[in-house]
């Protein structure tokens, strides 16, 4: 049996495009010879001279983000301070380690347009088309017309998202965690605008996310290459990285699968 990993991570740059303008990454790059200072901390009077082939010390990087930058697991914290009939909602580093390694259901909305509202209906139906009666803890992904817009200046703006419905119906089942390849679970923000100045209805507004108060779960966003993985039978490791009381951590998610 061959064991073959699928990264589903996108790669934090300063260049690529995959948030809005006030809240992109910053990395700035140290070469060898730039760290001299730093090496002169630790041992004064060592030149770069005195390091092999007089290259300097060691390259680093200085790296500004928020918990939500690159792809990232959401924590319930996130979405609400409760979750679950009114409990405490759990923190990143509180996230149980075992919903982070299970796995994998892929639901292919790609067909869906920007903006569209995915139902329970819709991912009942998907379910059928697929072949899959979902377990519990098993992580489901949804591959949305966003996968292919990565670094598109309108990528905020690209795919479907996951309305409550279709949320609860996932966590009902025992889901705990979710993810897709958008920048966020729910419908994107401009969509969402105009369906709740035309009808007043305020609960639009992260309705996907606001369902993690009746039932905890955590939600990976900005996945990538979705479309490479099949409709199940692989595996998803997504732990996220322990931050304190945060309300998300990034995580190299990868896709198993034994053939």
């Amino acid at each position: 049996m061959i064991r073959r990993l699928v990264d589903l991570s996108i790669t934090l740059d300063n260049e690529v495009i995959t948030d809005p303008p006030f809240m992109r990454p910053k990395i700035s790059y140290q070469t060898h010879a730039e760290t001299v200072a730093e090496l002169q901390h630790f041992f004064p009077g060592v030149t770069a001279e005195h390091t092999p082939d007089g290259a300097g010390f060691a390259a680093a990087e200085w790296v500004t983000l928020t918990t939500h930058n690159g792809t990232h697991l959401d924590a319930p914290w996130h979405y609400h301070p409760t979750m679950s009939g009114g409990e405490r909602a759990i923190t990143i580093d509180e996230v149980p380690l075992d919903w982070c390694l299970q796995p994998g259901v892929k639901l292919d909305f790609r067909h869906f347009p920007d903006g569209y509202v995915v139902t329970a209906a819709d991912v009942e139906a998907e379910l059928g088309r697929i072949g899959h009666e979902l377990r519990p803890l098993e992580i489901v992904l949804v591959n949305t017309a966003a996968g292919g817009a990565l670094g598109d200046p309108g990528f905020v703006s690209k795919g479907c998202g996951m309305g409550y419905e279709a949320t609860m119906y996932l966590t009902s089942r025992g889901v705990r965690v979710t993810g897709t390849d958008a920048w966020s679970w729910d419908a994107p923000f401009v969509y969402t605008a105009e369906r709740v100045k035309q009808t007043g209805d305020h609960s639009l507004i992260w309705e996907g996310h606001k369902a993690g108060r009746d039932i905890g779960y955590c939600h990976l966003e900005k996945l990538h290459n979705l479309e490479a993985l099949p409709a199940d039978g692989f595996t998803v490791s997504c732990f996220p990285h322990k931050i304190k009381g945060a309300s998300a951590g990034w995580t190299r998610a990868v896709a198993i699968i034994e053939e």
